[in-house]
């Protein structure tokens, strides 16, 4: 063989690696992404399912009487939430 073939062939056997290699991380990026995706949907639930915890939590304290001065705030204000939602819905259905 020439030097020249020897050169080419090292340079295609360079350029299958370099490729394999990319293809490896491209497969890699993907699973990545995908991780990304199932830890982000299962952070939402989670935190859903925290809001719904310290809402039941509130309502147990207010029931108990047991609310201090901040949380009664906070529990009045997501009361407030709730009813403003609750007459939004009952505007829209009643047009």
């Amino acid at each position: 063989m020439s030097q020249l073939e020897t050169h080419i062939n090292r340079i295609n056997n360079k350029l299958q690696e370099v490729l394999k290699r990319y293809d490896a991380l491209k497969k890699q990026s993907l699973q990545q992404t995908e991780t990304i995706q199932v830890l982000t949907a299962e952070k939402k639930a989670q935190a859903q399912k925290i809001r719904l915890l310290e809402e039941q939590q509130y309502l147990l304290k207010s029931m108990a009487g047991k609310l201090d001065e901040k949380e009664k705030k906070s529990f009045e204000q997501a009361l407030g939430k709730y009813i403003r939602e609750i007459d939004k819905c009952i505007a829209m259905l009643s047009e």
